[in-house]
């Protein structure tokens, strides 16, 4: 029995989808969820412009749609896949395997994003799976990105070639001026890109260990980690996130910022939050400003992981003690109780100082910070301008440089990700 049989055949969402056997030197997969996107081909010719990788590439379209899609977007699907066959006649001689599955709509309950992605990455695990290739690399890409050149080759060179890596957050960047969408888009996406970015940087800040994008077009996974990690959800939005949860706490999990893929600014309805129902939301209040997380809750943050470590074998009236210290916003978030029940359940299963701040990371988890920064904005926090908070940031980390210019801020965070 191959490495993934077992789990395909108790937690894939469809039966094999494509009969053609995959080349044993297949190495890349790349997985393209598509709803309502007739311009296909724009992805199609950007990954074939790419510098061909040192081992064959295949790209696997699932078109679908939701149960209450429209007759316009249904149409827009049917001109997809026409598009995508006339395409890949003109491009016989194009170093990937090209695939599309329409899956139609499907009765799935809360059909959405999430479940068209566990569909093309459970086909591309099938198929890794049937060469016996568990360090094959999964990628996850959305079909309203392009990329840069060497897309392949860097994931190539640093995910499927690197045995102590197992799955990575792809650096992206989104296009900050143009002509193919209204101004107000750009102006829009910078401030809500600055906020991706601010974000990274505040759990940086912070002390919080796994700090990496959560952005799904932007994700490659070892076929062997995606099993490992329970494989995608079935989230009809925000599956990205919880998916990379289960990713990091890894050893082989990195940033791989010797690429770029380049997502697009425009609005979207399709899911409840993202990038673009956060453009949409911008676009319809007409606002000048996007709101971010305080500082301040970051650095209350701080203060609870710093002392992680010396919760270790804490007596119970030591762990009291540090719940008495405790900053405001976090005594209210997190019960007494739970407190010292967590911390005595976390030192009752840890006997080293490493497995315990592990076991502690786990517990307070990227999804419990969003739901700690959610609760102390609603009434001991103010949420605060993009470009304040950003300012703000750099001047507490000792960053010398200085402007309330959402682009300029911009410009110089991306930088500090690229290194």
């Amino acid at each position: 029995m191959a490495f993934a049989t077992e789990w395909l055949e108790k937690r894939a969402l469809f039966p094999q989808l494509f009969s053609e056997t995959p080349d044993n030197q297949t190495g890349i997969i790349v997985v393209v969820p598509a709803f309502n996107e007739p311009a296909i081909s724009v992805l199609l010719d950007s990954l074939a412009k790419c510098l061909e990788p040192d081992c064959l590439v295949e790209v696997i379209i699932i078109v679908n749609a939701p149960a209450d899609a429209d007759k316009e977007s249904i149409r827009h699907n049917n001109e997809c896949i026409i598009n995508i066959e006339s395409w890949e006649k003109e491009n016989l001689n194009c170093f990937f395997r090209l695939f599309v599955f329409d899956t139609g709509q499907p009765s799935f309950d809360k059909w959405g994003v999430g479940l068209a992605r566990k569909a093309g990455m459970d086909e591309a695990l099938r198929r890794f799976n049937s060469i016996e290739k568990s360090e094959g690399v999964i990628v996850s890409l959305d079909a309203d990105c392009i990329v840069e050149k060497n897309y392949f080759t860097s994931i190539c060179n640093n995910l499927l070639k690197k045995k102590e890596h197992t799955a990575c957050s792809i650096y992206f960047e989104h296009p900050l001026s143009g002509k193919e969408y209204p101004e107000k888009n750009y102006k829009y996406i910078i401030m809500y890109e600055l906020h991706l970015r601010y974000y990274l940087q505040a759990l940086k800040f912070s002390g919080f260990p796994y700090a990496f994008h959560t952005v799904g077009s932007a994700i490659a996974v070892k076929a062997g980690q995606y099993v490992k990690a329970g494989g995608m959800n079935r989230r009809q939005a925000g599956e990205d996130f919880y998916f990379i949860q289960n990713l990091v706490r890894t050893d082989g999990y990195f940033s791989l910022n010797t690429t770029v893929v380049h997502p697009s600014p425009r609005e979207s309805y399709r899911v409840p939050f993202g990038t673009g129902p956060s453009i949409t939301r911008l676009m319809d209040n007409s606002s000048d400003l996007l709101l971010t997380y305080d500082i301040g809750a970051f650095m209350e943050l701080r203060q609870l992981f710093s002392m992680a470590e010396r919760l270790f074998r804490s007596s119970i009236l030591g762990i009291q003690d540090f719940y008495k210290a405790l900053p405001a916003g976090l005594k209210s978030f997190i019960d007494e109780k739970e407190w010292l029940s967590r911390i005595a359940e976390l030192n009752k299963n840890s006997s080293a100082k490493e497995s315990f701040t592990k076991r502690f990371f786990g517990w307070f988890n990227m999804f419990r910070i969003v739901k700690y920064l959610n609760y102390v904005h609603s009434d001991i926090f103010e949420k605060q301008p993009v470009a304040d908070a950003a300012s703000r940031l750099l001047s507490l980390t000792g960053n010398k440089f200085s402007s309330n210019d959402p682009n300029k801020l911009l410009i110089f965070y991306r930088s500090l990700e690229k290194g």
